[in-house]
């Protein structure tokens, strides 16, 4: 492959106000991206995808895989539908099957149908005789590791089972010569500790350097020491080359005011980091892998406003859902620096501290959605005791004032639970105390 072809974007769609995907596909052309990942099979996408030279990763989604794994025609009909209809035109590359399975521990049954569906997606692959260039694989993310740091003590979860699963998978992957696929994010690592990790090393910024204890290689960069994590956990069970690929990887531009170093500045920073980094001749690989290029596809081509969850959520975009760019970036890494535009200084690269409530967005909603979420709000104990008539919030009696009160309630309650202020888009945080009279609103102090 051209070096045009080693960053890749994620084509999520999960908002309801996304340029269409005859525009998506346009804008992403005129990126210079070198592939697209969706997470379906999606039929428009396909076709609109036909005669470019993207090359195109396609997705078993999670609930398909117990169907593919179970039999061997099932199989056979997904890659009639989904990739034959469309390949060669649509340069389908890589068929990835599930999205994050082993992240999730409340599905133990969908961990055994995952190699099972693999084997036999590659079967009906192989039965074609003259397609010889998909790779299947799965992305997983970094919580399958028990240990990362250093990234010499890097060794997989001891809750997935060696012998039923991680090897037959790593056997699959090395067999096939594919990749293992992984969604690294050092914005995570970093805003769990961002007192421990300096900003600069995760934006490959600096001269911050750290050298592991055990093999001596010095890094230079936080996403180096999560990829080298998962060479020596893959070593550890006896893997010593199969290829990494990064499924997705990025910085948010955006998010909550309990967000730490969420912003365009960073994002941007990131991003084009990033792409220099990957786009380099000759490749740079990592320390424990030297000079070994890797596949990376860039979460995600768009702000995504349906998607649920804290406030970066929604702000992983390169783009405005209109398709207008949020920062400039040159995916083919050729850029000059000065060429870009200023990006808004950073304000949020410490920790917030003060408090924080919980209210109704200044968004037009429903009137009927709202009810629905005051409802489940109130539905937890003492949550909304001061709304009831006669009690110090009661007045004024109205949806959105009630609102105000059990979202910042609830939020106030549960959010050491893992709780967001978001209630499907119906909230947002704000630093301005709404308390009135003698109703006090219960906030986050932080």
């Amino acid at each position: 492959a051209s070096t045009r072809s080693r960053i890749g974007v994620n084509y999520g769609r999960i908002g309801n106000n996304l340029a269409s995907p005859y525009e998506s596909i346009e804008v992403i052309k005129q990126m210079k991206a070198g592939r697209v990942k969706i997470y379906d099979a999606n039929p428009e996408i396909l076709r609109l995808l036909s005669g470019t030279n993207l090359h195109v990763s396609i997705m078993v989604p999670n609930d398909e895989i117990p169907i593919v794994a179970a039999n061997q025609s099932a199989a056979d009909q997904w890659v009639r539908d989904n990739v034959l209809s469309y390949y060669p035109n649509t340069m389908i590359r890589y068929i990835l099957v599930g999205n994050e399975v082993l992240s999730n521990k409340d599905d133990e049954r969908l961990w055994y149908d995952l190699v099972p569906a693999m084997r036999n997606i590659k079967k009906s692959i192989d039965d074609q005789r003259n397609i010889h260039n998909i790779k299947i694989g799965t992305p997983l993310a970094m919580d399958i590791l028990q240990a990362s740091f250093p990234p010499s003590s890097g060794e997989f979860r001891l809750d997935i089972p060696r012998y039923k699963l991680l090897i037959p998978l790593l056997r699959f992957l090395h067999w096939t010569k594919s990749y293992f696929f992984i969604d690294v994010y050092p914005y995570f690592s970093w805003s769990q500790n961002p007192y421990l990790i300096s900003l600069d090393y995760a934006l490959f910024k600096g001269n911050h350097t750290y050298t592991d204890p055990v093999t001596g290689y010095v890094y230079t960069n936080l996403l180096d020491q999560m990829l080298d994590s998962l060479v020596f956990a893959m070593q550890k069970l006896g893997f010593y080359n199969i290829r990494l690929a990064i499924a997705e990887t990025g910085w948010p531009n955006g998010g909550d005011y309990d967000q730490i170093g969420a912003n365009i500045y960073n994002a941007a920073t990131y991003n084009r980091n990033i792409v220099r980094r990957i786009m380099s001749q000759p490749p740079i690989g990592t320390p424990a892998r030297p000079g070994l290029a890797i596949p990376t596809f860039i979460f995600s081509l768009y702000d995504e406003n349906q998607k649920g969850g804290p406030g970066t959520e929604r702000h992983w975009g390169l783009l405005h859902p209109n398709g207008r760019p949020i920062y400039d970036i040159d995916l083919t890494g050729q850029d000059i620096e000065g060429e870009f535009t200023d990006l808004p200084e950073p304000k949020n690269n410490v920790p917030f501290h003060g408090k924080l409530w919980c209210v109704v967005t200044k968004d037009i909603v429903s009137e009927i959605d709202l009810a629905q979420a005051l409802e489940f709000s109130c539905r937890r104990n003492g949550t909304c005791d001061e709304l009831v008539p006669g009690s110090s919030c009661y007045q004024p009696v109205s949806i959105v004032s009630h609102a105000n009160y059990a979202f910042s309630s609830y939020w106030a309650k549960f959010r050491e639970n893992g709780e967001t202020c978001h209630f499907n888009g119906l909230a947002v945080q704000t630093t301005i105390d709404p308390s009135h009279g003698s109703c006090k609103f219960p906030y986050v102090s932080l």
